[in-house]
């Protein structure tokens, strides 16, 4: 089997996702999608025409993120037509699995050159034509008698609960991670894989994270309310049904306490990454000189009430794939959806906390939902890079239940 090599990574920098606030919000999102193409085919001399697939997660595939976004940012980068494009949906772990498939094509034999990434414009969210339904089940009455989903500030407050995490656990981190956000930020760590965003016309929109807040404080985090509460207890249909009720039917136990806010939960921001891989032959064709490459692959499921809790099992499979241990891991990229999610993975895997989130996470830096997994990717790469380690793990849990992880290798 071929190995999938690593050539390049980038992405844009998040902007707040958030109409007159956010600095991308009045870009089109397959634009971003085309800065992070064109800038892949640029710094690596890359003939578009050999270009396999280009693979993407969206995952509000609704508005105008809807069409085959990889397909059409691809055409607006300029890329020869003869390339190929598709846009996928796993929820959250959209930008983990096109990196996967990517290397896939590669290990496969069936293509030499794919690219994999994501963008997602969550300033989109509430256009019309782009409001999803109050329903991950969107209706499906049988499934939800079989596996109610609610909404996921519910489950990660519902699991802190269960797991006996406090808020000053959660604001804990919540703070630490902006703090390692702003050094990372002020040491340049970003700058190699950071993108500028110009607008159509040229103009200069974001050349730099918009979302992080160096200035929070633990005490800034303990006077914010937490924000589920009223979400929990609003009624969804005509039924009267609520989210609290469909979590409290299959785990009645549960007396949820609400901890989760603005603060430590994950940011809402627009973004979009891209990662070039090869195979090593058409690399070697290129001298192109690889920055890594793909070790081992996995996905996973658990419990889709609960929703958030498969990065933990997932990781453990692709490390048992991998034929690694947690000690050889020297990068890890857990994304923050909600503080619990990495706070619950640390504890479960009994992990060298200084090894997680390196450069802070998506409760500083934000989480484009169907783009954050190859954005992780290329930072845990750079990281590597940075320090001179072998080893990275990526892996974030996604609705449904559900967990993409990769194990990269620095080269």
């Amino acid at each position: 089997m071929n190995e999938a090599w690593i050539i390049d990574a980038c992405r844009t920098p998040r902007g707040i996702g958030k109409k007159g606030k956010g600095s991308l919000a009045e870009q089109h999102p397959q634009h971003l999608g085309a800065v992070v193409l064109e800038a892949l085919a640029k710094r690596n001399n890359l003939n578009t025409a050999d270009v396999g697939d280009i693979i993407f997660g969206t995952s509000s595939q609704r508005g105008r993120q809807s069409g085959d976004l990889a397909r059409m940012a691809a055409l607006e980068a300029g890329y020869d037509i003869r390339s190929s494009g598709m846009t996928l949906d796993r929820f959250c772990g959209s930008g983990i699995t096109s990196v996967n498939l990517a290397a896939m094509h590669i290990m496969s034999g069936t293509e030499d050159v794919v690219i994999g990434g994501g963008a997602e414009m969550m300033s989109v969210y509430g256009e019309e034509g782009a409001t999803p339904s109050m329903f991950m089940d969107n209706g499906n009455l049988k499934l939800r008698s079989m596996h109610p989903q609610p909404h996921q500030g519910v489950c990660a407050d519902a699991i802190a609960t269960m797991e006996g995490i406090t808020r000053e656990d959660l604001d804990k981190q919540a703070y630490e991670t902006q703090m390692k956000a702003a050094q990372a930020i002020a040491e340049g760590r970003f700058d190699k894989s950071l993108v500028p965003v110009h607008d159509i016309d040229g103009n200069l929109m974001l050349d730099k994270e918009e979302f992080p807040r160096p200035q929070t404080t633990l005490e800034g985090l303990a006077g914010l309310q937490a924000s589920f509460a009223p979400v929990a207890d609003y009624p969804l249909d005509e039924s009267g049904i609520t989210y609290r009720q469909m979590l409290n039917q299959k785990y009645p136990e549960i007396d949820i306490q609400h901890m989760h806010h603005a603060g430590n939960s994950s940011g809402v921001v627009d973004g979009a990454g891209a990662i070039l891989l090869a195979s090593p032959d058409y690399a070697k064709a290129q001298d192109w000189t690889p920055r890594g490459r793909i070790v081992a692959m996995a996905n996973q499921g658990d419990c889709p009430t609960l929703m958030l809790n498969a990065p933990v099992p997932a990781a453990r499979k692709v490390l048992a794939k991998a034929g690694l241990t947690i000690d050889d891991i020297d990068v890890w990229e857990i994304n923050e959806a909600f503080a619990v999610v990495s706070e619950k993975f640390m504890r479960d895997l009994g992990m060298d906390r200084s090894k997680v989130n390196i450069n802070g996470g998506a409760m500083a830096l934000g989480h484009p939902i169907g783009a954050t997994g190859s954005l992780l990717i290329n930072t845990a790469l750079d990281e590597l890079e940075r320090q001179g380690k072998q080893f990275g793990l990526v892996t974030m849990c996604a609705a449904g239940g559900m967990a993409p992880a990769i194990i990269i290798e620095r080269m």
